[in-house]
């Protein structure tokens, strides 16, 4: 699979690395984190399970229900893990775009300190150069811009700014903790457990 298309396939495989799900539990899993990553529609969660289903990534049982239709159950294999494992441990591109970035943030969330340590460092890189050509673009622009113009720019230096923030005080959480223990959880109020 590439790089691109196939991100929500990955990221429908680490679900299921969590638990056996159907495609209606993925649905409904997804659409409690939808302001941060969409909502994707059946439309898009079938033909993701059936890709990998053919690729031999993901295995289904079909469990009958007396009064509903049965229900498929799809569990990841032991090759949909090794497949995973492998494109977590790929680079993302550098221009990935903010849903891209959580989907893989929390792919790469469950794998090591160390890999999750190298995907905000780079997200840190991609956000200081889109804060710095916002800054360029003031500049440039001085006083043309429309208030609708200078509200936007405004509004995505606040974003560029409050994600730098965020970055530099993880990034900081995680060099005082263990190098390799995915396990330990990070509070959002800026310490290890």
């Amino acid at each position: 699979m590439a790089r691109g298309s196939a991100d929500f396939r990955y990221f429908v495989l680490s679900l299921l690395v969590k638990r056996a799900m159907s495609g209606y539990d993925i649905r409904r899993f997804l659409k409690n984190l939808g302001w941060l990553l969409g909502n994707p529609s059946f439309g898009m969660i079938y033909p993701a399970l059936h890709a990998l289903l053919q690729d031999d990534l993901v295995a289904v049982e079909v469990v009958p229900h007396p009064s509903r239709p049965a229900r498929k159950i799809y569990t990841i294999t032991e090759a949909g893990k090794q497949a995973l494992q492998e494109w977590i441990a790929q680079p993302p591109p550098s221009s990935i775009g903010m849903r891209a970035f959580i989907m893989h943030l929390i792919l790469v969330g469950g794998s090591t300190r160390v890999g999750l340590v190298a995907h905000l460092q780079q997200r840190r890189e991609v956000a200081a150069a889109q804060h710095l050509a916002l800054e360029q673009a003031v500049e440039e622009l001085g006083e043309q811009v429309s208030l609708g113009e200078h509200m936007a720019i405004e509004y995505s230096s606040t974003i560029a700014s409050a994600e730098l923030a965020w970055l530099e005080d993880k990034l900081a959480q995680l060099s005082m903790g263990s190098e390799t223990d995915p396990s330990e959880k990070l509070t959002k109020g800026g310490s290890s457990k």
